[in-house]
């Protein structure tokens, strides 16, 4: 079902969406919230869709242009942390693309709920990054697929090499998301696609709403695969961490295989997604330089800005 409204701009689409009214809409959010929630059910049209919306409406004119709009005031946002970022503003000149993508990755610190899982969260603070996780990892791998067709021989054949693990290599039983799906059933959690998105912090929806902005625009291909890259080549080390702390509070084994599975999976990705995928992509196009560094510090600063409002909200400094 359609998540509940947080302003006027998402109460506006979301009645549309019910009723199949959709002309007169304009893209004025009163909040960030409203803003987010908003281009997230909107984005959603094109994933599973909502069992109370018509799925015509998936290429509705009018939403089409109320999405474009959000859209816009978005990637403006993003494209302005980054350019205000020390990491944007200390690259040395003439620094090649892939030399400039690691030391992005390696220059970036953010805070760390991993680590704050491993040694000191209690169990209901776990459940609720859980919860809040489930929106992607539900459908894990899923918005970087669209990137697939808008790329040539070489970073398409790395990207798919990832992709297929991503998706179980064939088994379906081994599929991330389904994985997911198993933790979260044995935690006592529900599973059902997006079941939380009405308890997700505005930084959530961002993750998910970056995600498929990169991934729904060719343009922004080269921010796409280098949000994944960094993704992939920040995430075993926190999953070791993860699975640590949920064996520590005693969660369901399942739970903690999830993460065990990205432990060994994800340090072997972290090279195929730089070298072999960023790397090729920008041999062939080398001025997608910027795109890709924008999409790697987009990933590690929605990412650290999460973190951030978890560990302030619970009091930990």
């Amino acid at each position: 079902m359609l998540p509940k409204s947080r302003g006027t701009l998402s109460a506006a689409v979301f009645n549309a969406l019910q009723s199949g009214a959709t002309a007169g809409l304009e893209p004025v959010p009163e909040s960030e919230e409203d803003a987010q929630v908003t281009m997230w059910a909107l984005y959603e049209l094109h994933y599973r869709g909502f069992d109370d919306v018509d799925p015509d409406l998936e290429w509705d004119a009018d939403l089409l242009r109320v999405r474009r709009g959000l859209e816009r005031s978005f990637e403006a946002e993003l494209r302005r942390r980054w350019e205000q970022s020390p990491l944007s503003q200390d690259r040395e000149p003439g620094l090649s693309g892939l030399s400039g993508l690691t030391g992005l990755i390696d220059g970036h610190d953010g805070p760390s709920l991993a680590r704050f899982v491993q040694r000191k969260a209690d169990r209901e603070q776990v459940l609720e990054i859980l919860r809040h996780r489930s929106l992607y990892h539900l459908k894990e791998a899923d918005p970087t697929s669209w990137v697939v067709p808008r790329l040539d021989t070489r970073p398409k054949a790395a990207l798919m090499e990832i992709l297929f693990d991503e998706y179980g290599d064939g088994d379906p039983n081994r599929l991330h998301h389904h994985l997911f799906r198993r933790g979260l059933e044995a935690a006592g959690l529900r599973t059902d696609h997006a079941g939380y998105v009405d308890e997700a912090p505005v930084e959530i929806l961002a993750m998910n709403n970056a995600l498929s902005l990169f991934g729904l625009h060719r343009r922004l291909r080269g921010a796409a695969l280098g949000h994944f890259a960094a993704f992939e080549s920040t995430s075993s080390v926190p999953s070791r961490q993860l699975a640590q702390g949920l064996r520590r509070l005693e969660f369901p084994e399942e739970m903690a295989a999830y993460y065990d599975e990205h432990v060994e999976a994800d340090a072997v990705h972290e090279q195929v997604a730089i070298r072999d995928a960023c790397g090729t992509f920008l041999d062939d196009e080398p001025n997608e330089r910027d795109q890709v560094l924008l999409g790697a510090f987009t990933c590690l600063d929605l990412e650290a800005r999460y973190a951030e409002a978890m560990l302030t909200r619970w009091g930990v400094s």
